[in-house]
């Protein structure tokens, strides 16, 4: 797999404000890591949606589409467990 470029919705930078200062690390480990495998044996493809995964960092999701053509990563959202899925179609 070649590397991946991420991209951020701008909803990203709010949602990582409102995280614990500890957590906002982890999860930007996680998502750098996107980049270089974009579906790793922790990634979950959502239901809900054809082309969204999410990986868990915790209690907090990352949720993150990713076009293979493209060889782009783009994180949608970063959430706690029970307010993630609410705006996901």
């Amino acid at each position: 797999m070649g590397s991946y470029k991420t991209i951020f919705k701008p909803s990203v930078e709010k949602d990582l404000q409102n995280l614990p200062r500890a957590t906002v690390a982890r999860t930007m480990e996680r998502i750098e890591a996107l980049a270089a495998n974009p579906f790793p044996p922790a990634s979950v493809k959502l239901s809900s949606s054809e082309r969204l995964y999410r990986i868990r960092v915790g209690d907090y999701r990352i949720v993150y589409e990713v076009d293979p053509k493209a060889n782009v990563v783009i994180v949608h959202h970063v959430r706690h467990r029970r307010e993630v899925y609410r705006q996901i179609r």
